[in-house]
């Protein structure tokens, strides 16, 4: 499978894209998920991915009887997984299996990356009556899962899913185009790269889950953001320890003198990303009349919807200066509106004003923990692991395309770099784990579903446990042991043994709560949000 992209790409490509109307099979090409641990042990030959975690788990006793690998389509929609696959109906089934066979005793469940997303859609889709939902009731959580321990979790998405679903773009990319000019824009044995990739990246709608949701409520505003103040100035590397981490002692630095505007998360030059807000002059796009540009032979059928805007339209799109959370939906809507109608009928972004309200019955908002309630299951318990200590991508600086007639019209700026604002390639930086911003990962547990509030009325317990990254001392250590990194956290010592205390009857209070080397409780502070239910809640414009 891993050999044809290089071998046949056209015909990878053809076979991983999805209908551009349905979400679903193109006609006459069925692909799909490998099923049983082996799923996901390895995403390559010599690239683990679950394998340590499941081999360790198999040292206290665990075993096929015991462990069950919910193997799913990425590429679908939540809620589509379960219309083509049954893929839902199969985990609860699967899991009322365990419970049954196992004396009763509830699961532990272990959501990674976006399958947090997934499995948080599967609690609501659980309980919620047929037949959109599961039928299992409003007690279903309460009696079958003990612990959900989510491992680099995009609560509230990336801005990375921005830079790829605009440009099929994000760092490495970026400074690859920097490096060799030309060589991923060019046809390439007539394959333009980025373009077929951009074209087969919006035909997978479970992309569309990961837009920051929220608005600016959460990631900021022209002129504000959580993590002001952040500096990528390190203090010097911290070890991975069992105790709590003093929050000062994070290895981001505060910096008074200057200060990125990560609210901003798209900016169109260096310049506008920096100005005061008061000194931006910007055009609306919203309504902006598009051109149209024909098709023509140098193209070679590499067919985006931004053929369909023409210069008029891409002009609309650069003229509005730079986005925000808020802004940055209406701006796919702009520039890629089929996308955008298949996945807003799947997901939602907002924050909810009124949890009682009917319409949130839906399964567009059961993947938001910002339009939804978590389960009645006081004994519950839910964590947030991830990694932090390497900078994350969290706002971008755009330039126009000179060869927008055929390549994608807007590129990352390489050329902006700012070290005192964590600026470089084009690419404004936070803590984080290289993918999920500490915002995403840890902002619901320690402050959105912390104590009893709105989005979790039973009082689900919640804990934070971070890693701090340490990179390999050498070759022979391969990935790391310590690493934070999205992926090759699986792979750290100090959270197998998290997972495996909490898999073996441990509670959170037993690991020794949350431990933090960030400033995500400070960050969260910087929120405002409503969390009492009597008082209903609205959006920062």
């Amino acid at each position: 499978m891993f050999g044809t992209p290089e071998i046949r790409p056209l015909c990878w490509v053809e076979h991983m894209s999805l209908d551009n109307e349905t979400g679903l099979d193109p006609c006459g090409i069925r692909v799909r998920p490998v099923s049983g641990l082996v799923a996901a042990d390895y995403f390559a030959p010599g690239y683990f991915v679950w394998a340590v975690l499941i081999a360790n788990l198999a040292r206290i006793g665990y075993e096929d009887k015991t462990m069950y690998m919910a193997a799913y389509d990425w590429r679908l929609s939540f809620q589509n997984t379960e219309v083509r696959d049954q893929t839902l109906s199969r985990i609860k089934s699967n899991i009322e299996l365990l419970v049954a066979t196992n004396g009763g005793r509830k699961v532990v469940v272990i959501p990674h990356s976006m399958g947090v997303l997934y499995f948080l859609h599967f609690m609501k889709w659980v309980e919620a009556p047929a037949p959109m939902g599961g039928g299992g009731g409003p007690d279903w959580c309460s009696k079958h899962i003990k612990a959900v321990v989510n491992i680099g979790g995009p609560f509230l998405g990336v801005p990375k899913a921005i830079a790829g679903l605009f440009s099929a773009e994000a760092k490495d990319i970026a400074v690859a185009r920097a490096l060799a000019p030309g060589f991923l824009d060019n046809d390439i044995f007539q394959f333009q790269t980025l373009q077929h990739v951009m074209r087969m990246s919006r035909t997978w709608d479970s992309t569309m889950s990961m837009i920051p949701r929220g608005g600016n409520t959460i990631w900021g505003g022209l002129d504000w953001s959580p993590e002001e103040g952040n500096s990528c100035a390190k203090k010097g590397e911290k070890k991975n320890e069992t105790q709590i981490a003093d929050q000062a002692g994070s290895e981001y630095a505060v910096c008074k003198a200057k200060s990125a505007n990560y609210g901003r998360i798209i900016s169109f030059g260096k310049d506008v990303a920096e100005a005061p807000s008061s000194d931006i002059e910007r055009i609306d796009f919203r309504g902006a009349i598009k051109g149209h540009s024909a098709a023509n032979t140098t193209c070679r059928d590499v067919w985006t919807e931004y053929h369909d805007m023409g210069f008029a339209g891409i002009k609309a799109v650069a003229e509005y200066k730079t986005y925000t959370a808020d802004s940055l939906v209406d701006l796919l809507h702009f520039v890629a509106p089929k996308m955008m109608a298949r996945g807003t009928a799947h997901f939602s972004y907002g924050v909810a004003d009124n949890l009682d309200d009917p319409k949130y019955k839906h399964y567009k908002y059961w993947s938001n923990p910002l339009e939804t309630r978590l389960p009645n299951a006081p004994d519950m318990e839910i964590y947030s692991l991830y990694g932090v200590g390497l900078p994350t991508e969290r706002a971008y600086v755009y330039k126009l395309s000179p060869h927008a007639e055929c390549s994608i019209p807007f590129k990352i700026d390489t050329s902006a770099d700012d070290e005192d604002t964590c600026l470089r390639d084009g690419v404004y930086s936070v803590d984080g784990d290289e993918t999920v911003p500490v915002l995403s990962a840890g902002f619901m547990c320690a402050k959105g579903w912390r104590g009893k509030t709105r989005f979790n009325p039973s009082g689900i317990r919640t804990y934070i446990r971070e890693y701090n990254h340490l990179p390999p001392a050498n070759l022979l250590e391969g990935r790391g042991t310590l690493s934070g990194a999205h992926v090759d956290i699986m792979g750290n010592f100090a959270l197998i043994e998290d997972v495996i205390r909490i898999a073996a009857g441990a509670s959170g209070e037993e690991l020794g709560g949350d431990q933090v080397y960030s400033k995500i409780f400070n960050w969260s502070e910087n929120i405002n949000l409503q969390l009492d239910e009597e008082i209903p809640v609205h959006s920062s414009s």
